[in-house]
């Protein structure tokens, strides 16, 4: 007979240095990982490599991991942090090579652009691009990820107060943007 182990389970066997128990978590929340990595860096191949080291990151700090606490806000907010990190890291590559007159390699359009079926879809995805970081990062949160307010409080780091106050600037912003740059979108009750 199997015995499905749970989560609670496979945390307190990972504590333990079970690296396997760490494996069924890994395998649980590896999709929510990269998909948060990815709606920061726009790079699959970027977000793989965030997310697996999100992973290390999580194995090495489980002693500060707090038992009572959902597991995946924990890891997502991980996993946000090195992505965050490696835009900053980009950004400063870019500035570096711009600096020195060179111009900064194009990036091909993401996989999101292709996957985007309709242009009213695309340019929604567009508006939010031009949010700043912090907006972007709360509306991929709640909208893409579909984390609650609790979760991704926990998963930013942020009092609940905070995160619903930043979504609420977050989607103010993004109507102001889609008032100004794609008026056609507006809902008719906006």
């Amino acid at each position: 007979m199997e015995h499905t182990v749970s989560e609670a389970e496979a945390l307190a066997l990972a504590r333990g240095g079970d690296a396997s128990a760490f494996g069924l978590l890994v395998q649980e929340h590896q999709q929510a990982a990269f998909r948060a990595a990815y709606l920061v860096l726009h790079d699959a191949q970027a977000a793989e490599d965030v997310a697996q080291e999100g992973f290390v990151r999580a194995y090495r700090q489980l002693h500060r991991f707090r038992e009572e606490q959902p597991f995946r806000p924990w890891l997502l907010r991980i996993v946000i942090n090195l992505a965050m990190n490696e835009t900053r890291r980009r950004k400063r590559g870019l500035a570096l090579l711009e600096r020195f007159g060179r111009q900064p390699l194009r990036q091909e359009p993401g996989p999101e652009r292709v996957a985007m079926a309709t242009e009213a879809s695309r340019q929604v995805w567009e508006a939010i691009n031009r949010l700043g970081e912090d907006d972007r990062v709360i509306l991929y949160l709640r909208y893409f990820l579909e984390l609650s307010e609790a979760d991704m409080a926990r998963a930013i780091g942020k009092a609940p107060g905070t995160v619903k106050s930043r979504l609420h600037r977050a989607g103010r912003r993004l109507r102001a943007v889609i008032e100004k740059e794609y008026p056609h979108l507006r809902m008719p009750d906006d």
